[in-house]
C-alpha cells in the first residue's frame, strides 16, 4: 500500500528565529499538512502563517478555544496573515503541537485551512481562509516573539486525499 503522507521538508531550529520558510513547494499533491512543534520565546507569543509572501488583507479565521474551565470563540477578518493561536495565553517554553491542513493548495479556488493546537492544557481549532486563487508555493510560519532553539516544523504532501 502506498503512503499517503510524503515528507517534503523538515526544519529543526538550532538557534532562535522569528520565521520558518518553506519555499518552492511542488504542486504535485492534493493537500498539504504542516506540523509545527514550537518552543516559544515568551508567554504570549502568537504564531501565524502567510502564503506566497502575501501581506494584503486576504486572511480570515474563525476559532474555538477551550481549557477545561472556560471556552471562547471569535473571528478575525481581512488580516495580513493567518493567526494560528489567537486567544492563546501561555505557550511558555513548553513545546506545543500545531497541525495545519491546507486543502487544494494548488487549485484555482480560495484556500481553506484547518488548524488544531494543543498546549498547556488547552485546545484550539481554527478554520481559516486565504482569499486568493494562486497556487501555494511558499509558506512562512512566524512568531510574534521568537521560536526557540529546538522548534521543529515539517511539511507533508498528501497524495490523493
Amino acid at each position: 500500500m502506498a503512503s499517503t503522507y510524503e515528507p517534503i521538508a523538515t526544519t529543526t531550529l538550532g538557534s532562535s528565529a522569528s520565521n520558518i520558510t518553506f519555499n518552492s513547494i511542488s504542486g504535485s499533491y492534493t493537500d498539504l499538512r504542516l506540523v509545527v512543534v514550537p518552543v516559544s520565546g515568551g508567554p504570549t507569543d502568537e504564531m501565524s502563517i502567510k502564503f506566497n509572501n502575501d501581506t494584503s488583507g486576504n486572511y480570515s479565521i474563525t476559532r474555538l478555544y477551550g481549557d477545561g474551565t472556560s471556552a471562547s470563540s471569535g473571528r478575525n477578518l481581512n488580516q495580513t496573515s493567518m493567526i494560528l493561536d489567537a486567544g492563546a495565553t501561555n505557550i511558555s517554553t513548553t513545546p506545543s503541537l500545531r497541525t495545519i491542513d491546507i486543502f487544494s493548495y494548488a487549485g484555482s479556488t480560495y484556500k481553506s485551512v484547518l488548524t488544531t493546537t494543543s498546549h498547556t492544557g488547552a485546545v484550539m481549532c481554527i478554520g481559516g481562509l486565504w482569499s486568493s486563487t494562486s497556487a501555494i508555493t511558499r509558506i512562512d510560519v512566524s512568531s510574534s516573539g521568537n521560536f526557540a532553539s529546538g522548534t521543529i516544523a515539517t511539511l507533508y504532501g498528501i497524495l490523493k486525499a
